[in-house]
């Protein structure tokens, strides 16, 4: 089975507002960077599609180390999803069980880390790390240009 190391990161500009995201996938020699962008989204939903579309990228079952400074991923996946499940997606607050933020995402996550082995690790981010300072740089590239000016027609 294939070893990969990937590298994430998500920006937004404004929370909510255009976001990035960007990661840096390395296996062996092999070195891919890939990134994307929304017009309306958070800076939790671009942590989350970093870490998606990184691991939809991988062609074949890998074993992934997958490193964050988002400490949202981090704990959603390493403390929080096992009890989401069991709760049928939901959150619980006090006596009251409330829909999940970003359901739709950590319920494809959840899928993919089914497929691949993963383990997720977290870096202190914007600490020089290069990997992760490339995954920042691209996650920023590629928050769209695209604005919607007053008269709602886009610019």
């Amino acid at each position: 089975m294939k070893r990969v190391r990937i590298y994430t990161d998500g920006a937004c500009r404004g929370n909510p507002g255009p976001g990035g995201w960007g990661a840096v996938l390395i296996w062996g020699p092999y070195r891919k960077e890939i990134s994307g962008g929304e017009r309306e989204t958070t800076n939790n939903r671009m942590e989350l599609r970093a870490a998606i579309e990184a691991l939809r990228a991988l062609k074949e079952p890998a074993q992934v180390d997958l490193y964050t400074d988002s400490a949202y991923l981090k704990r959603g996946v390493s403390e929080w999803l096992p009890s989401w499940k069991r709760a049928g997606w939901r959150r619980q607050r006090g006596n009251q069980r409330l829909p999940l933020a970003n359901e739709d995402l950590w319920r494809e996550l959840d899928r993919l880390i089914q497929i691949h082995q993963v383990r997720f690790h977290w870096l202190a981010g914007h600490t020089g790390h290069p990997e992760n300072e490339r995954a920042d740089r691209l996650a920023r590239a590629a928050i769209p240009k695209v604005r919607e000016d007053s008269t709602g027609e886009e610019s």
